[in-house]
This record gives structure tokens, C-alpha cells and sequence, in this order.
């Protein structure tokens, strides 16, 4: 899509956005104005993947012919690759600097569902650098580039899906939860990695391996107009929608995402090594998205070591999600998620509609040595996740500064679910505008300064919120 529709689009966006809240926002932040790409600028000119050998078939592997075409475009300064109609299977591929990867109508980009067509990359899954299977389609360190096209990119992911259920199964009787999603390597789909102005525009994406758009350590980024369609065939372990991880100035508008994991997602690092990195996620506006099967329309977490600051997610949509707006974390974690605004959402038979939560899946969250293994024969990532956070109070995750308002939930299971911690409660979180109708109203625990204004909940139970060990907290 050239500049001129790009903007088309855009307007329209924002007159959707004028319609919903019933006219210009005077607290609308500055920064909003200047998330995604600054400018693309891809050459008018096309290099057919198929001159370079590309073969639509489904079953000739890819790999070599799809790179020489991008190879071959960035050579000549960069523009447009474009295949003919077809099915074409094939490994990790590299997008470079000025280069448009066109996947149009009629064309299927399968991945390869042999683990050795994706090489091992130093790169961060899950909130921990180590090596791990590029991607289907990475782009890594560049710039000016994009990924667009009203055709299809489709993991194939069931492979590495049964791959991952087998290990767990393996790996829990042994205690070593912490370590499955880390030792079962699964490929994302598309990978941004350091780099800037880069537009992923109209694809829709199919089964995944494991997650299937990450954003990591890179800026200036548009996500517009992608459909998620990952329960293909199965529901896919951690398959998750959108990650944004350890970025800024992302924009992510006119979504629609069916997967197995957190839908639309923030994260910036785990533990003792995403504490290491100390990398935020900020500045993220994220709109006029619908989210339907998945763990969470928008997630905060549970990778917060980093810190999350200044995100506005607007205009979104939950259709049988398990939760609604989520906050999740643990105690080594770490970070500061803050300055977050959630404005006009709507869901429909979620499980929980608010859910917070600083010390989630412990069996998952933290790392601990069965007895019977010699740490000085353990892999390197293994090492990394034990490392402990010295000292512990650098742990703890603080949530505060949350704007909930404009919330309009039907026929979810819990309207809220909130347990903080002792030593550092949930504060400042401000609700306005709120209607939730669940079967229960839920709980409110540790908490500090939350303010509530025109919120209603209707439990079908009959009882009340449940609030303990809060202050000030009054609904």
C-alpha cells in the first residue's frame, strides 16, 4: 500500500476514534502523534521471487531462491519482491534495508515443518536473550523495509506444537516447568529485531509455532491491518498474537486476532536477565482491535523486568477471550508498569474481565534446581533462568498509575479479579465509565488509592466485590 493510502487509512481511524469517544480528547498524550513509521520509502521497482528460481508448488523448499530475490532487490538499492500466485514452502528467510516483501492475493508463504530450515539466532524468547530458531521471516538490524500484501504467511505450526506438549509432559513429573517453553524451540513467524521504520501491513498469518509477531528492541514500528489466525487444526501452545517487547514508538490499529496465548501483548524481559537488559516498553498506542480466542485481548506482562511506561490501547474488541485486560508478573521479576490507558473496550463472554496479578503461574514463574543435576553441566539458558535477583526487592513488580474507563463487559465469568502483594500493593488504579455483567464480581486484594467513578458491576450471584488488606479503595 503506497504513503497516500496508508494516511487514507489512518484518517479514518482517527474519525472512528472522534465517533466512539464523542469528539477530540483534550487529554489525548502528545506522544500518540508520533508512534509507527516515520516514513517508508521503498524504490519503484520489483524483482520476481520467481526468476530466482521460486517455485509455487507447496512442496519444493524455498529458502535459497526467496533470500537470493531479496538479496537481489537490496543490491540493485532496494524495492519490491512479489511472487506469482501460489503455495511456497520454505525456511527462515532475512528482509533487508529497503526492501517491501509482497505477499499478494493467491499467495501462500508455508514454513518449513523441519526445525533445521530455521538456524539458531542470539535473540530474547520469552524475556531471555539465547540462541533460538529465527523465524520464518526476520527482520534483524535493518531499516526502512516491510512486509505487506493481502496473501498468506502460515507457520504449519502443529509439528512443533506436538513437540512442546510432548517435552512438558516429560519435563513436569521432573519439576522443570520453568524450562519447557525455553527447551522445546518453536519458530515465531515474523521477527523485528532492532531495527526502525519498518510496516507489516494486511498479511494474514495462520498457525504459528510458537509466537507469531514479536517486536523486539526496535522503534517506529506499524502493525496495520493483519489478521491472527492461529487455531487452525489445533490450539497452539504460547501462539500469541502481537508481543511487543523492549520497544518504542510502536503502533498497532485494525487487527483481528484468534490465537492460543495473550492476544495483543507487552513485554520487556524476565527475571535476572531482563533485568540486566533494563529495557521499557513505552510508547505503544494500540487501536481499533479485536481480539476473539486467546489468553488475553491486551496483556501486560508477564515479562515486565524492563518496565512498561506510557501505553494507550483504545477502541478494541473481546469476543470469548479468557481474560479481558490483563496484568501479570512474579516476584523476581521486577519493573514498573505505569501511565497505562485503556479507553472504550468492549467484551463479550470473557472469563475474567480485569485481571491482575503480581505473582502469576508459579510453576512457570520460578526457577528451581531439581535435585539430581550438576549446575556446572546445565546449558547456558538453564544457568541464565537461575540466576536469583539479588537482592529480592529488586523482584518485586510495582503496578500503579492504570486508566480503565469506557468498559462496556457482557456474560463474563469474573467481572475483577486484583490480588497484589503485601509489601508493594496495586496503587493508583481509577476506573470511570465501567459496566461489567458477570457471574461473579470477584476480588480486590492488596490494593492502595483506587478510585471509582460511574462503574458498575452486576454479579449474577448476587454478591459483592470482595475487597481485603486495601486502602482506600472504595467502590
Amino acid at each position: 500500500m503506497d504513503f497516500f493510502a496508508r494516511n487514507v487509512r489512518r484518517l479514518a481511524g482517527l474519525w472512528l476514534i472522534f465517533l466512539m469517544v464523542g469528539g477530540v480528547n483534550a487529554e489525548e498524550p502528545e506522544w500518540t502523534r508520533y508512534v509507527g513509521v516515520r516514513k517508508l520509502d521503498i524504490a519503484d521497482r520489483t524483482v520476481q521471487a520467481n526468476a530466482h528460481g521460486a517455485v509455487g508448488d507447496g512442496q519444493t523448499l524455498n529458502t535459497a531462491a526467496i533470500q537470493a530475490a531479496i538479496d537481489a532487490c537490496a543490491a540493485q538499492g532496494g524495492g519490491k519482491v512479489v511472487f506469482d500466485k501460489g503455495d511456497y514452502l520454505t525456511g527462515s528467510v532475512f528482509l533487508k534495508s529497503n526492501v517491501q516483501l509482497h505477499i499478494g492475493e493467491g499467495v501462500r508463504l508455508l514454513g518449513s515443518q523441519r526445525l533445521e530450515d530455521y538456524p539458531e539466532i542470539h535473540t530474547r524468547v520469552a524475556g531471555v536473550e539465547m540462541l533460538w530458531p529465527a523465524a520464518l521471516v526476520n527482520v534483524i538490524g535493518q531499516r526502512n523495509a516491510a512486509v505487506t500484501g493481502s496473501g498468506i504467511i502460515d507457520g504449519q505450526g502443529k509439528p512443533f506444537w506436538d513437540a512442546y506438549w510432548a517435552l512438558r509432559k516429560e519435563y513436569e513429573p521432573k519439576k522443570l516447568r520453568w524450562i519447557v517453553d525455553y527447551d522445546a524451540k518453536r519458530p515465531r513467524t515474523l521477527l523485528v529485531d532492532g531495527c526502525w521504520d519498518i510496516l507489516i501491513e494486511d498479511i494474514t498469518f495462520q498457525r504459528a509455532g510458537f509466537w507469531t509477531v514479536h517486536i523486539l528492541y526496535s522503534s517506529y514500528v506499524t502493525v496495520d491491518g493483519i489478521t491472527v489466525q492461529n487455531n487452525i487444526g489445533g490450539h497452539g501452545p504460547s501462539t500469541d498474537g502481537i508481543d511487543i517487547d523492549s520497544s518504542s514508538w510502536i503502533l498497532v490499529q485494525n487487527a483481528d486476532i484468534d490465537c492460543n496465548d495473550d492476544n495483543f501483548c507487552i513485554k520487556s524481559g524476565r527475571d535476572w536477565d531482563g533485568l540486566r537488559i533494563n529495557r521499557p516498553t513505552e510508547y505503544v498506542l494500540i487501536q481499533n482491535c479485536v481480539s476473539r480466542r486467546g489468553g488475553g485481548l491486551i496483556t501486560f506482562g508477564s515479562e515486565t523486568s524492563g518496565g512498561m511506561r506510557h501505553i494507550m490501547a483504545r477502541n478494541l474488541r473481546a469476543h470469548g477471550t479468557k481474560v479481558g485486560i490483563r496484568f501479570k508478573s512474579a516476584r523476581n521479576r521486577g519493573g514498573v508498569v505505569e501511565d497505562i490507558h485503556l479507553r472504550n473496550i468492549t467484551m463479550d463472554s470473557v472469563g475474567v474481565a480485569v485481571e491482575i496479578t503480581p505473582n502469576w503461574n508459579p510453576s512457570y514463574s520460578y526457577s528451581e534446581l531439581p535435585e539430581g543435576y550438576d549446575y556446572r553441566t546445565l546449558p547456558d539458558h538453564w544457568r541464565v533462568m537461575l540466576e536469583p535477583v539479588v537482592p529480592a526487592q529488586r523482584g518485586i513488580p510495582t503496578f500503579k498509575g492504570i486508566y480503565i474507563d469506557q468498559v462496556n463487559c457482557r456474560n463474563a465469568r469474573r467481572a475483577i479479579f486484583a490480588d497484589g502483594l503485601a509489601e508493594n500493593p496495586l496503587r493508583d488504579f481509577h476506573f470511570s465509565d465501567v459496566y461489567i455483567r458477570a457471574q461473579e464480581a470477584g476480588k480486590i486484594q492488596h490494593a492502595k488509592d483506587w478510585t471509582f467513578e460511574k462503574v458498575t458491576l452486576e454479579a449474577a450471584d448476587g454478591k459483592p466485590l470482595t475487597m481485603t488488606n486495601t486502602d482506600n479503595v472504595k467502590l
